[in-house]
């Protein structure tokens, strides 16, 4: 006698159901995080802009002493979906990335030293400009000031910055 072809019983289909089940319930959460991530360094790269401005205005030492410091002649980009605003503090050079909910909903601070544990000059009184190029700390909440002077962390979640943020 021949013996008809046999499917999968219930108790192995709910089996396989679980297993995805279980995988994907650990997967979500870990992609939720990657795609924040990635959003992140949308606001990076608009720092970028920030941080070239702050190199330039410190090569020229300010001899007017300018009032607007640090931000003379930036203009922020426009806000999106990831990125609200970046903004350069006039006296410091500290630049603040500051992200939408969908981006994490912190903000990222990026301090500048020249050189390495060494202040910038204040940016809005005239200043010689330092010999040093400008080292730049990234810094998300509960991050290291790894011997940066003026360090300051932001508040976006760790979880979410880029690994030179952390």
């Amino acid at each position: 006698m021949k013996k008809g072809q046999q499917g999968f019983t219930l108790i192995e289909l709910m089996i396989v159901v679980a297993i995805i089940g279980i995988l994907a319930a650990i997967a979500i959460p870990a992609y939720q995080d990657y795609t924040t991530r990635a959003r992140v360094t949308e606001g990076l790269a608009a720092a970028s802009e920030a941080k070239a401005n702050v190199a330039d205005f410190l090569s020229s030492g300010n001899p007017r002493a300018v009032a607007t410091g640090y931000g003379t002649g930036y203009t922020s980009p426009s806000a999106t979906d990831n990125v609200t605003s970046v903004a350069i503090d006039a006296a410091t050079g500290r630049i603040t990335v500051t992200m939408t909910a969908a981006g994490g909903g912190g903000t990222l601070i990026l301090t500048p030293n020249a050189p390495e544990g060494t202040a910038l000059p204040d940016g809005t009184a005239s200043f010689t400009p330092p010999d040093d190029s400008i080292a730049w700390r990234c810094a998300a909440n509960g991050a290291d000031a790894a011997g940066f002077a003026e360090f300051q962390a932001g508040n976006l979640p760790a979880r979410f910055a880029p690994a030179e943020c952390k």
